[in-house]
């Protein structure tokens, strides 16, 4: 897998202050993506040990409270078995620390995925301009939904996270 960058103190994409992981690889290719240049999974830097390195540092100061997966799209087939690695070994050294996802499958598609039972909060759904919205928070577009995972897996039916 490859990815563009891992942000640092993001306050944008997810509840509190977050690192970021934007991976390489998209085959959604939404009208108006924030991101156009993370589509191509051939582009960015090899994720490797020291990648993950750095988002351990991070994570391990006080005031994160987590870490995003974005893109690109984390569930594009070529990265689901890094992130999948990443996400349970970031869930084991950080139990505490939630862990947010953006994808542009609907949780309908990729409910069997095992590893997303360890992801806290889901936003899917692809992009769609003509939806776009500047007031929704943690979305981009009124079709995208911010799932509480945990709730969605207990009951079985989608459960939207609460703001605040």
């Amino acid at each position: 897998m490859r990815f563009h960058n891992i942000t640092k103190d993001d306050m944008l994409n997810g509840d509190g202050i977050r690192v970021v992981l934007w991976v390489s690889g998209c085959s959604h290719q939404c009208k108006g993506c924030q991101n156009p240049i993370t589509w191509n999974e051939n582009v960015g830097v090899l994720f490797d040990e020291a990648a993950m390195e750095e988002i351990r540092v991070e994570m391990r100061k006080d005031y994160v409270a987590g870490i995003t997966f974005s893109g690109g799209d984390p569930l594009f087939p070529g990265n689901r078995e890094t992130v999948e690695r990443c996400i349970r070994s970031l869930k084991q050294e950080f139990p505490d620390k939630t862990i947010w996802m953006y994808t542009g499958y609907v949780w309908e598609e990729i409910k069997d995925l095992p590893f997303l039972t360890l992801v806290d909060v889901l936003v899917d759904g692809e992009f769609v301009q003509e939806l776009f919205d500047s007031n929704l928070h943690w979305k981009g577009s009124s079709n995208q939904r911010v799932i509480d995972v945990p709730e969605t897996v207990r009951t079985g039916k989608v459960v939207l996270k609460k703001e605040g």
